[in-house]
């Protein structure tokens, strides 16, 4: 569960400091770029796999299908959105 949990995380902290960042950058006038988007795409693709790997580091009882499956889940679940129906 831990691992899941992990993987999860790896996911959900650098998606939650871009949408952050990104929410920030609109509210400051002319700070919206297409540039600011992409570093901070570039810096969310870093944390990530900076999470993966200090994980995978750090943590001795890794289990290696329950971190991929927990990241997975995480990543793609956003189409439980599609499906849900709005009252």
């Amino acid at each position: 569960m831990i691992s899941a949990v992990l993987g999860g995380l790896c996911c959900v902290v650098p998606n939650a400091l871009f949408a952050l960042r990104l929410f920030a950058s609109v509210h400051r006038p002319g700070a919206a770029s297409p540039a600011t988007f992409f570093v901070g795409e570039f810096i969310k693709i870093a944390l990530t796999v900076g999470f993966l790997g200090a994980t995978a580091w750090l943590y001795h009882d890794l289990n290696w299908p329950a971190l991929i499956g927990g990241f997975v889940v995480a990543l793609k679940s956003y189409i439980i959105l599609l499906f849900r129906h709005q009252k």
